[in-house]
């Protein structure tokens, strides 16, 4: 459904990114996380809540809050009609035709970001009418095509958010996302309100269609069964840095990091007769600089 873009450079570089209070410059929420991402791959980012994964995400759509700053590093796109470029150069008005038309993203509660009086079919029209000039009944086609190709009957088109199931709501969030055929999806933890038959179902989905459009889909989440389920690649940060880098059969294989070994050692077997082990992040503290290459 897209054109093949620049083969010699991947679809997304971090280069050196690091992200800090606006009132204290020195106190590195984000420090020099690096990693790259190629058209129809995933790269899944893992960590605990707090370790910099949803920051690194929302720098790269330039969505941090008024707060916090880009301190140093490079955000480089590689765009098929630009070429590669440093997207955290750019300006709000530049990066408002780049959101939603190459790089979209997809939130965990889609309910903070659906609006509650709009429609469903509305706010999906909404990105391809800004982006694409659609209107009028070729609108309404595409509304429904993309609702159909995320499980939604198009007759729910004219339902509002609180009318519809968790699933619902987070497929028409997919269906927001992918409207403008993005060459780029961020979905930062999009399950983890879920249950496990659902989640499921939106991986699936998801998965799918980053492989019939030649997405590159960066996917946020705490949960290595979901890294099992859908990665290619998977980046482990903890307390703002990354510690391990490498191929999913690599990290779930053969992890290199305590940090890595622990949070594997939390995920429970199917048979529930795994010991579990508490992370012991004193020891944690002190040993962080080990890291594997990224």
């Amino acid at each position: 459904m897209t054109d093949s873009i620049n083969t010699v450079q991947p679809l997304l570089q971090l280069q050196d990114v690091s992200i800090s209070p606006k009132t204290s410059p020195s106190r590195l929420l984000v420090n020099n996380v690096s990693f790259t991402l190629e058209a129809g791959k995933t790269t899944c980012v893992v960590g605990e809540s707090g370790s910099g994964k949803s920051l690194t995400a929302l720098s790269i759509m330039g969505l941090l809050s008024q707060q916090l700053q880009l301190t140093s590093g490079k955000v480089l796109f590689n765009d098929k009609e630009s070429g590669v470029q440093d997207i955290a150069l750019l300006s709000d008005k530049a990066l408002q035709k780049i959101r939603g038309a190459k790089i979209a993203m997809i939130f965990q509660e889609p309910m903070t970001s659906l609006n509650p009086v709009l429609t469903v079919g509305y706010q999906i029209g909404e990105s391809l009418t800004m982006h694409l000039g659609l209107k009028g009944e070729v609108l309404k086609a595409k509304i429904a095509t993309l609702l159909e190709m995320v499980g939604i009957p198009s007759n729910r088109a004219g339902s509002y958010p609180d009318e519809l199931s968790g699933g619902q709501r987070q497929r028409v969030m997919i269906a927001m996302s992918i409207a403008c055929e993005p060459r780029l999806l961020i979905a930062d933890e999009p399950t983890t309100a879920l249950d496990v038959t659902v989640q499921a179902q939106i991986l699936k989905l998801l998965d799918e269609l980053k492989t019939r459009m030649n997405m590159g889909m960066l996917f946020i989440t705490h949960d290595f069964g979901v890294v099992a389920d859908i990665a290619d690649n998977v980046v482990v940060m903890f307390r703002g840095e990354i510690v391990e880098a490498g191929s999913k059969e690599q990290v779930l294989s053969n992890p290199q990091h305590p940090y890595t070994k622990a949070l594997l050692a939390c995920v429970p077997d199917a048979e529930g007769k795994k010991d579990l082990k508490p992370i012991d992040y004193a020891w944690l503290s002190d040993n962080k600089t080990l890291s594997a290459g990224t």
